[in-house]
């Protein structure tokens, strides 16, 4: 893992913190939640606050994350917000730190100016130790507070003004005065300067979890199922219609085309599909590389080419339906035949412009792993697994080339590969039924007709595999 992080592609865009001050503020929010302190004079933390030399230190990765359910946090500086979530167990957990400190940013930057803001994602589980307790997570509230209570005391200060101004007795009430005094010294004036944190809350109908061995859940869909990594028969009975493993490829391919949530990449808008195909192509050739012990180190396209060429024989499925789908892209060639049980199948789509759409590329990128820059930017858990297993060359050769092509511009990578332009015009209303049907007609089917009737890569097979 040491290439992956001198290239800055893992435990990259932490905070630092170094002066004595945030290390002492950081401190007191970490004996509030915890109990604990650090004895490190600096140290890096995410957007949570978790720190991996901390947790190294104390010996306890999830010192901020107890039992992987209720992730505490700890903000330092607005700047955390840009930072990624280490050791994630959900998929909403960074969304929903970024959504809250972003909504919040003017109030939050005042707080941390002078103590550091301690919190909890809270749900209304404590434990998932059973997969069935899962289901009872139906929202996240994120609480919030500095070490000193300043949000708090600011809100009862707040009560204690309002019934200064309006209760008629108020005026000779010197108890009530004393306090308003007494507090005001630890929040300023709240009238002038009000210190309020919004109480956000968010769904959790579809996510991800990292328990037992890789879940997705999706039941905020027309019509819901479950999606496990590992094996689903010991999950157990589960209060969902269906439960699927990645194995049944062919059930999972129909969830995902039911429910609406992708779009082959061929015909997605806003993308260059061509260029996209090329690099999975890339990706699978040095896998094959990998397999046949071939020398990566410095390999250009051009290079890939030539490796494609001699190995041509020992090339995967996935890769030769790639070229035959990009020969119908850009040559006019015949339509490829890629149905949901095909190895390639996975490769050729990408999530439809929905809320879940990060949570589908994820699922896609689990289903086509050859794919590591797809892998790297929706998966990182999984990225980081597979990479450990990795001969030399090919780590080397992914370090390098993610290095290059994406960390050199985030944003533009992921708007070429998941950009979505809004349609220029709403789609015509399609009648129900074909009228050379109706009338008769025989003639030869459209390729378009032929989609629109089946699917882009022939009928999605329902039986499991």
């Amino acid at each position: 893992m040491k290439r992956l992080i001198e290239k800055g592609l893992m435990y990259g865009n932490l905070v630092h913190v170094g002066s004595p001050a945030l290390v002492e503020r950081y401190n007191r929010a970490l004996a509030h939640l915890t109990g604990k302190r650090t004895q490190l004079a600096e140290f890096h933390v995410d957007i949570s606050g978790y720190s991996p030399e901390v947790g190294e230190e104390l010996g306890d990765e999830l010192y901020l994350n107890e039992n992987g359910c209720n992730r505490q946090f700890i903000l330092l500086s607005t700047e955390q917000k840009t930072a990624p979530l280490l050791n994630a167990a959900f998929s909403t957990s960074r969304s929903i730190l970024r959504t809250f400190i972003e909504a919040n940013e003017s109030q939050l930057f005042a707080l941390t100016a002078r103590d550091a803001v301690a919190g909890e994602l809270v749900n209304s589980v404590f434990s998932v130790a059973d997969p069935v307790r899962l289901f009872d997570i139906r929202k996240v509230v994120v609480e919030a507070d500095t070490t000193t209570g300043t949000v708090r005391d600011a809100e009862e200060l707040g009560q204690m003004t309002d019934r200064f101004l309006t209760e008629e007795d108020a005026w000779f009430d010197d108890v009530l005065i004393a306090r308003m005094i007494s507090m005001a010294k630890r929040t300023g004036d709240v009238t002038r300067n009000p210190v309020r944190l919004t109480r956000m809350e968010f769904a959790q109908d579809n996510f991800w979890t990292a328990h037992f061995g890789g879940l997705y859940l999706f039941r905020g869909v027309e019509h819901p199922a479950l999606i496990a990594a590992g094996d689903r028969t010991a999950l157990g009975d589960l209060p969902i219609p269906y439960v699927f493993d990645l194995g049944q490829r062919n059930r999972i391919a129909r969830f995902l085309d039911l429910n609406g949530l992708v779009e082959p990449i061929v015909r997605a808008r806003g993308i260059d599909a061509s260029a996209i195909l090329r690099q999975k192509m890339d990706f699978i050739i040095v896998d094959t590389a990998r397999d046949e012990g071939l020398d990566l180190a410095g390999a250009t396209r051009r290079d890939l080419r030539a490796i494609a060429r001699h190995n041509a024989d020992r090339l995967p499925p996935e890769y030769h339906a790639l070229r035959q789908l990009l020969a119908w892209a850009e040559d006019g060639g015949d339509w490829p035949r890629i149905t949901s049980d095909h190895a390639a199948y996975f490769h050729t789509l990408r999530a439809t412009d929905t809320p879940d759409r990060d949570l589908v590329n994820m699922l896609l990128a689990e289903l086509a792993p050859k794919d590591v820059r797809q892998l790297f930017i929706c998966h990182k858990p999984l990225f980081y697994r597979l990479y450990a297993s990795w001969p030399e060359a090919k780590k080397a050769y992914v370090a390098e080339f993610l290095a290059r092509e994406y960390l050199a511009d985030k944003v533009g990578a992921r708007d070429a590969l998941f950009g979505h332009d809004a349609p220029m015009e709403e789609p015509p209303a399609r009648p129900r039924v074909d009228a050379r049907r109706k009338r008769g007609d025989t003639r030869k089917v459209s390729e378009d007709d032929l989609i629109r009737r089946v699917g882009p890569w022939g009928a999605v097979q329902t039986k499991g595999r």
